[in-house]
């Protein structure tokens, strides 16, 4: 099932509330995913994405210790083409919801690494400082660890994030909500880039 977004990257409410139903429809199965058979289906994640989720690429997101139901959810998505990528794309079509399940209780189920980045104490003040202004801490935990659909930032890797963030702020990357566009279009090139720096460089608790 495709919902297609709109010229702004959003999707209209009842697409939104579709897609979030079918999400938590795949992820009904959750109770029956197993996370060994995870491990096996993720062997071939992790030429990209790295041994047990943690991507050494600066370009690709780290899965380990991502939420069980973002993980469903972004599978999902591109499965279903709402989201599109010239490798993710292709990898996904052809996964079952039960594959799904199963990857994302073997990714949620591993530890994540160092922070990918270091920073300055004053970079840091000012990335925080962003985070705080945007509430980022509403939707995706105080210590943004992510929770349920909403993804783990901290630690993830700079440029992906960078990537991400330039995405929703030019409404080129696909929302359900539309969160996420409204929150990045109120920041400046600069914003974007302060903001990943520190994400990336926060510790897991």
């Amino acid at each position: 099932m495709t919902f297609k977004p709109d010229r702004s990257g959003r999707f209209g409410k009842a697409a939104a509330a579709s897609m979030l139903a079918a999400v938590f429809f795949v992820h009904a199965g959750a109770a029956r995913a197993d996370a060994e058979t995870g491990r096996a289906k993720a062997q071939v994640c992790a030429a990209c994405h790295g041994d047990n989720g943690n991507s050494a690429n600066p370009a690709i997101p780290s899965l380990a210790g991502q939420p069980k139901q973002f993980i469903v959810s972004a599978l999902y998505q591109f499965r279903e083409g709402n989201r599109k990528d010239p490798v993710m794309s292709p990898m996904a079509v052809g996964l079952s919801n039960a594959d799904l399940n199963d990857l994302a209780a073997y990714f949620s189920a591993q530890k994540p690494g160092a922070p990918t980045r270091t920073t300055s104490a004053d970079k840091a003040a000012a990335g925080h400082e962003l985070v705080m202004r945007n509430n980022c801490a509403a939707c995706h935990t105080k210590t943004l660890a992510g929770q349920q659909h909403i993804p783990r930032l901290a630690g993830q890797q700079y440029d992906y994030l960078k990537a991400q963030l330039s995405a929703f702020r030019a409404s080129t990357r696909a929302d359900m909500d539309g969160v996420m566009t409204s929150a990045a279009q109120g920041l400046s090139e600069q914003d974007v880039e302060v903001l990943s720096d520190y994400l990336s460089s926060l510790s897991m608790p």
